[in-house]
Order: structure tokens, then C-alpha cells, then sequence
């Protein structure tokens, strides 16, 4: 990650996409559930995402995945990912 990155209050979607290691569609679909807060800015639009909210939805998500696996919804978590 480069200074500038690191220091950059917000992200593009393609930014949080290379973050969370997914495609970009993922991260539209967050941002249009909800799951992920983000606001437009400028005459064209552009999405940003605050770096902050990155880390709150990367939080909620191990939470939901604690509960999940303790609820024995997840039942092997080597299998679950086999990419």
C-alpha cells in the first residue's frame, strides 16, 4: 500500500474492492444494501467510501461470522472457502 493510500481518508469502490480481495460488483452491492456506507460526490457521481467504514463493515463481518459459527450455521470452515 502506497503512503498516499494509506493515508487517504476515502476510497474508491475499485480501492475497497483490491482491499477486501473481491470483484467490485460485490462492493456495488453492498453499497446499494446498505451494508456498506458510501456517498457520491462531484457532477459525475463518483462513489467514496470512507476508509473508517471499510474497517466498520470488515468488524461486523467477523461478528456475523462468530454468531454464525456458534450458532452451527457454518459447519466446517476449511470447506467453506475453496478458492
Amino acid at each position: 500500500m502506497t503512503d498516499q493510500r494509506a493515508q487517504s481518508r476515502f476510497l474508491t469502490m475499485t480501492q475497497v474492492a483490491e482491499e477486501l480481495n473481491v470483484k467490485q460488483s460485490l462492493v456495488q452491492g453492498l453499497i446499494k444494501t446498505g451494508e456498506l456506507r458510501a456517498f457520491q460526490v462531484g457532477g459525475r457521481g463518483m462513489w467514496r467510501i470512507g476508509r473508517q467504514d471499510v474497517e466498520d463493515y470488515v468488524n461486523q463481518a467477523y461478528q456475523r461470522t462468530a454468531e454464525r459459527i456458534a450458532a452451527g450455521e457454518i459447519a466446517d470452515v476449511a470447506e467453506a472457502d475453496s478458492e
